[in-house]
C-alpha cells in the first residue's frame, strides 16, 4: 500500500512538471535535435533572449502570418538582433499537421521560415511543457530563462493576411519590451489559432 502510495505521489509530481510555468518563472527546460540535427537546448542558450513559435502549416491563422510574410520577417529581422527563434511543430505521426522530416524541411522552406531552429516535437513534449495550446502560439523567455510572455501572436483572431497590418502586435510589443529591458504588458493572453494535434 504504502509503495502505491508513493508511485501515485511521484506520478502527481511528474504530471505537475508537464504543465507550463508561470509569467516570472523558469521556462520549463528541454533539449532536443532540429530538422538540420543540431542539438538544441534551453538551458545552452541562457544568456539569450528566445521565442517559441508553435506552427503547423495545414492551419489557415498560420498560412496567415506565412503567406502575407509577417512570420518570416518577425523571425528575421529578430534573429538578426540576437534573438534565438524556435519553431515547433508538435503535431503526433498520423495527425494533420505532421510530415516527416525531409518533408518538414521542404515545408519550411516552402513557406519562407526564417527561425533559427525547427524542432519536431512529435511526441508532444516541448509542447505540454509549455502548455501550447493552438497554432501559433507564442512565448518569450529572456536572458535569464525566465517565461516573460505566453499568448497571441496579434490582436485580430481572423484567417485575412489583410489583417496583420491593423492588429496589435501583441507579440511584437513584448519582444521589444523584453529587448530594451522593460517590463512586458500583457504578458499572457488568449493565443488563437488551430488547436494543436496531440
Amino acid at each position: 500500500m504504502k509503495t502505491i502510495v508513493l508511485a501515485t505521489i511521484a506520478g502527481a509530481f511528474a504530471l505537475g512538471t508537464l504543465h507550463a510555468q508561470e509569467i516570472g518563472k523558469a521556462a520549463p527546460s528541454f533539449a532536443a535535435k532540429d530538422l538540420k540535427g543540431e542539438s538544441v537546448s534551453l538551458s545552452d542558450l541562457r544568456g539569450k533572449t528566445v521565442v517559441l513559435e508553435w506552427v503547423n502549416f495545414s492551419c489557415p491563422f498560420v498560412k496567415k502570418h506565412y503567406s502575407s510574410g509577417n512570420m518570416p520577417k518577425l523571425q528575421a529581422d529578430y534573429g538578426a538582433k540576437g534573438v534565438v527563434w524556435i519553431t515547433v511543430n508538435s503535431s503526433a505521426k498520423g495527425n494533420q499537421g505532421h510530415a516527416e522530416a525531409a518533408e518538414m524541411t521542404a515545408m519550411v522552406e516552402k513557406e519562407g521560415g526564417k527561425a533559427a531552429h525547427f524542432v519536431m516535437d512529435t511526441d508532444g513534449t516541448i509542447g505540454k511543457a509549455y502548455d501550447a495550446k493552438v497554432t501559433p502560439h507564442m512565448f518569450i523567455i529572456d536572458k535569464e530563462g525566465i517565461l516573460v510572455y505566453d499568448g497571441a501572436i496579434d490582436s485580430k483572431s481572423s484567417t485575412d493576411p489583410a489583417d496583420v497590418a491593423t492588429a496589435d502586435k501583441l507579440f511584437a510589443n513584448a519582444l521589444e519590451a523584453v529587448l530594451s529591458g522593460k517590463e512586458v504588458s500583457n504578458a499572457k493572453n488568449k493565443p488563437y489559432g488551430c488547436g494543436v494535434k496531440y
